[in-house]
């Protein structure tokens, strides 16, 4: 019997092919709702700061360190412009992990997701932080660095759970 080989998606060997862009930008998606709500709470929990902080801080790239200033509630501005910078990055984000672990086991794929959680902590809040926006320095720790650990699983497991076999 004649094989052949085909360009059509899906495993050989247990591995994919190919990257599945849909599933690592909507990876990043997931993964990026459930980074902002975790942060959130763990702010307002862990460090009885506003839930609000970690949306300041991101709005702040766009509006500047007045962003971070004033009430500690709920503002719509602030709130519109950190979504317009976060969610985008989170799915460019989701496609570097896609692309990343496609070829991937699920175990194999959280280790790799976890890590570059890490990675993005620490590029973000330490070179990035120096250079342009010192602000993020005060959010240095643990907790920013779980809270990116976390986004690294999720997407991670969120592209393992809706790739195409």
């Amino acid at each position: 019997m004649a094989h052949t080989i085909t360009s059509e998606p899906g495993p050989v060997h247990g591995q994919h092919r190919a990257t599945d862009w849909s599933a690592a930008a909507w990876a990043g998606l997931v993964a990026g709702v459930a980074f902002m709500m975790v942060e959130m709470v763990m702010v307002m929990l862990v460090q009885g700061g506003s839930p609000w902080d970690p949306p300041r801080m991101m709005a702040a790239m766009v509006l500047g360190p007045g962003a971070l200033e004033g009430p500690p509630g709920f503002d719509s501005k602030v709130m519109m412009t950190a979504m317009a910078i976060h969610v985008p990055l989170s799915i460019a984000y989701g496609l570097i992990v896609g692309w990343l672990v496609h070829r991937l086991s699920t175990g194999a794929a959280l280790l790799v997701g976890a890590v570059f959680g890490v990675a993005i902590y620490l590029g973000n809040f330490y070179p990035v932080a120096d250079a342009a926006f010192p602000w993020f320095a005060m959010a240095r720790g643990w907790l920013s660095a779980a809270a990116h650990l976390l986004f690294g699983l999720i997407a991670a497991a969120a592209y393992a759970g809706l790739r195409r076999a």
